[in-house]
């Protein structure tokens, strides 16, 4: 089976999968190539409220193919890059489903997402000092505002792959499930994102990314979407909210 990146839409949630099944699911060049084009595509797709990110089978991704790594180790960073940017600025909800390894590559893209879902016995590791690689500051940063200095320092001088349980005390995922479970709770959860209001959730995702100058723009936003006179309504009235703000309608 080729390495590829598989995706679908079903109940207003998208779904991409990583494959290669024959490196644990590592990105090979084309994956990391593939990965902003596909995130585009889902982006202009009205009908998508959130999206889900995992591996195939019992592995999340090892990272990066190290044999793509040979021929140009720098080039391969930038898509690495290009690609977690890619998914740090998709417009909805996103959220990494994890079982097993989630390493190097995998790691980086798992933090890029917006919330991290993982399954008992998943391991996680940044393991750039294993490769003599420096990580890209990016990377680096969103690592440090997840679980703080001292952890991001940890894993990333040492390359040592931390557990689930370590990974949920330290901020790096938001809950661990037993295992067999995270399917079914990732399924609940996101029925959950896609029901919420997306004018809600596209401005706290830009506030809690750190970008605070279009408070006027989402002041606007909401004195004209009528979401929050919907959400007052609904609640009034005891029925589920029929919001209509998206991301294509808000300019």
């Amino acid at each position: 089976m080729e390495p590829q990146l598989l995706h679908g839409v079903t109940d207003s949630v998208a779904t991409v999968v990583v494959r290669n099944p024959a490196k644990r699911n590592a990105m090979t060049a084309a994956m990391w190539a593939a990965l902003p084009p596909l995130l585009d595509a889902l982006a202009g797709d009205p009908g998508v409220r959130a999206l889900v990110l995992a591996g195939e089978g019992g592995t999340f991704c090892a990272g990066a193919d190290i044999s793509t790594l040979q021929g140009s180790p720098v080039e391969a960073q930038r898509l690495a890059v290009a690609a977690e940017e890619a998914l740090a600025a998709f417009p909805r909800p996103t959220l990494a489903a994890v079982r097993g390894h989630c390493v190097g590559g995998g790691a980086q893209l798992a933090a890029a997402c917006d919330l991290r879902f993982a399954e008992q016995g998943a391991l996680f590791g940044v393991t750039p000092a294993r490769l003599g690689i420096v990580y890209p500051a990016s990377a680096t940063r969103r690592l440090v505002s997840l679980v703080g200095p001292a952890t991001a320092k940890y894993l990333l001088f040492s390359g040592e792959l931390i557990d689930a349980e370590r990974a949920l005390r330290t901020g790096l995922v938001d809950e661990v499930l037993p295992e067999g479970e995270l399917g079914k709770r990732v399924a609940e959860f996101t029925r959950i994102l896609a029901s919420r209001s997306q004018l809600t959730q596209a401005a706290a995702k830009e506030f809690a990314n750190g970008r605070t100058d279009r408070d006027a723009h989402w002041d606007e936003q909401a004195r004209t979407s009528g979401d929050p006179a919907e959400g007052v309504a609904a609640f009034l009235e005891r029925r589920p909210p029929r919001f209509t703000w998206t991301t294509a309608t808000s300019g």
